[in-house]
């Protein structure tokens, strides 16, 4: 218990540090959303396809954790729908808490997964970033767009996003540098990893300075909803779909973290861009960061 809560400290320290200097007005409003954008852009693909051509992954773990955690994000899925069953919920709202409960924050899990796994578990991390980054996004982009506007789902620009994703493109380009044993000139590999190493601290503060705790008041069956589903439900979900195909050790304790962290900050991004309830979706984003503080020392503890 005690490393786990000596790995979550510093992670909400740096993330109360950005919300500080947003309210302090420091550096000014608008370099905050440059910052998101140069870190989702740049610092982050550097990060994972550094971690990726860098590190070996058993072949024969790849393809069952793949599998473990493509279920875990499907049956979640499935809660969420039949939730709207017994509980029902206007389009958009139920978009946003769709959002909420599939979707996880990467910057959050990289920050406990460093000092709790080392080198072999951000190797793991990275392998988890190319599974859930583009199923996670292409079953928000399907949902919201459904059930949040009367506006047909257009596939062909669905792929687009997809294909524009940079997260997506370097997890690709570094398997597949791994994969054909390419060599990276050292030059180039230690330019990448030089950038990438802003990646977990630049993203917390990024993290801290999306929060409005005004919004974190907000009640509502769907805030609560969420936050069970989000925080307490998915932990479990991803240990029982990873044990299930046959993955045990540092990689299902990967895919509980990712569990067990909050929403993206970046489920509000796309809220506002495809009308979904991007008020509810600030909320929810919001609330599961403040309930992972008390939240991920347990889940961790009990899972790990």
């Amino acid at each position: 218990m005690i490393d786990i809560i000596d790995a979550l400290i510093p992670t909400f320290l740096v993330i109360a540090i950005g919300w500080a200097m947003r309210q302090s007005g420091f550096p000014g409003e608008a370099f905050w959303p440059n910052l998101e954008r140069v870190t989702y852009f740049v610092i982050f693909p550097c990060f994972l396809f550094e971690t990726l051509i860098t590190g070996q992954v058993d072949p024969g773990e790849l393809a069952p954790m793949t599998f473990g955690l493509l279920t875990g994000v499907f049956v979640m899925a499935g809660l969420v729908f039949a939730a709207r069953l017994a509980l029902p919920m206007p389009g958009p709202q139920f978009s946003s808490v769709f959002q909420g409960a599939v979707r996880w924050n990467g910057f959050v899990a990289l920050a406990v997964i460093a000092p709790l796994f080392g080198e072999p578990g951000m190797r793991l991390a990275a392998i988890g970033f190319g599974v859930l980054v583009p199923i996670a996004n292409l079953l928000s982009v399907y949902v919201v767009t459904r059930y949040a506007s009367d506006t047909p789902v257009k596939w062909d620009a669905l792929a687009r996003s997809l294909a524009m994703n940079p997260l997506l493109w370097a997890c690709a380009l570094g398997i597949a540098a791994q994969a054909l044993g390419l060599s990276i000139p050292v030059a180039l590999e230690t330019t990448v990893a030089t950038i990438g190493k802003a990646a977990v601290p630049l993203g917390l503060l990024a993290v801290g300075a999306s929060l409005d705790l005004a919004a974190a008041r907000a009640s509502g069956s769907a805030v609560a909803l969420t936050c069970t589903l989000r925080l307490l439900v998915m932990p479990g979900i991803m240990w029982a779909s990873l044990t299930l195909w046959g993955i045990e050790g540092i990689g299902r304790d990967i895919a509980v973290v990712f569990g067990a962290t909050p929403t993206a900050t970046s489920a509000y991004i796309l809220a506002r861009q495809l009308g979904g309830d991007a008020v509810l979706m600030a909320n929810l984003v919001t609330a599961t960061t403040l309930g992972a503080i008390a939240t991920m020392p347990v889940v961790l503890y009990f899972f790990l």
